[in-house]
């Protein structure tokens, strides 16, 4: 599995957790990599999963994003917004998954998973349905053992990941969306917007600190 210790991935993590051989988070420079990366060990840790950790520094040396150029770059708003798009990684998804799809054929897996979700699909292209149909047929036809691609929330939006979550009795404290990568989540960037959203929309207490409530 694909895992970068925020929401999404952590909450299929738990729920497909039984059928979990190994998961790997990527280190391409994002700023908060390293905050989501804790995540990742932590849940896999307490799940009993291997994880592998992989450095694709070259993204974050080479390509452009405002993820990769610092908190100050990040705009604040909402996910939705026109804005946001200065956030997509080229191509971050079909790099990550083809690295996936190479760790499972070589480890003797047969299928990757991947925690896209509707709320991306208007801002990521690498997240909608036809990408994943695509890679899902690229990664069959470039292995031998026919890898498949399982993408179980395509269709679902955050506030019903959050609900999926909330039945595994899964504590989102221990995870981390915020864009620009603080100690606290800023609550004012799309990740956070869409976070608080999602919580209130699934009737979840969001026990997370936000700067901007502090501020207030």
């Amino acid at each position: 599995m694909v895992l970068s210790g925020g929401m999404d991935s952590v909450t299929m993590l738990h729920e497909y957790a039984d059928t979990i051989a190994l998961a790997v988070n990527f280190h391409y420079g994002s700023n908060h990599n390293d905050r989501e990366a804790a995540c990742a060990r932590y849940h896999c840790k307490e799940l009993g999963i291997e994880l592998i950790e992989i450095d694709l520094a070259f993204m974050g040396q080479y390509f452009h994003s405002s993820l990769l150029d610092g908190a100050e770059a990040i705009p604040d708003g909402h996910y939705a917004d026109e804005n946001m798009r200065s956030t997509v990684v080229p191509f971050r998804n079909g790099i990550m998954l083809s690295v996936a799809a190479g760790l499972a054929e070589t480890h003797g897996l047969t299928e990757v998973l991947i925690a896209n979700h509707s709320g991306d699909h208007s801002i990521y292209p690498d997240c909608r349905p036809e990408f994943i149909d695509a890679m899902t047929e690229a990664v069959r036809a470039g292995t031998y053992e026919d890898v498949k691609i399982l993408a179980p929330y395509t269709f679902f939006d955050k506030a019903e990941i959050v609900r999926h979550g909330a039945r595994l009795g899964l504590d989102y404290s221990m995870t981390y969306s915020c864009y620009k990568g603080g100690e606290i989540h800023c609550g004012t960037c799309g990740t956070c917007v869409e976070r608080r959203e999602a919580m209130a929309q699934a009737g979840v207490a969001d026990t997370t600190p936000y700067l901007s409530d502090s501020n207030q």
